[in-house]
């Protein structure tokens, strides 16, 4: 298991609803959060073989950026 965190545009639950089914079906999910409170909406993932690119993609998908942050 590994920690994901990337750098989003999901900023509001308006936003993390929209992104909820597609992150929650995302093979390799164990879990996620997004911290809409931190300036730049920290999306923090356990994955479990989910790989970074595999994450930015489903994102944009949905209209959502992700950058990757150390």
């Amino acid at each position: 298991m590994k920690t994901l965190k990337f750098k989003t545009n999901i900023n509001c639950g308006g936003c993390v609803s929209k992104v909820t089914p597609f992150l929650n079906k995302q093979e390799g999910v164990e879990s996620w959060k997004v911290d809409t409170a931190n300036p730049d909406k920290i999306l923090t993932i356990e994955s479990d073989g989910a790989s970074e690119e595999d994450i930015k993609t489903t994102l944009q998908k949905v209209g959502f950026k992700a950058e990757p942050v150390d």
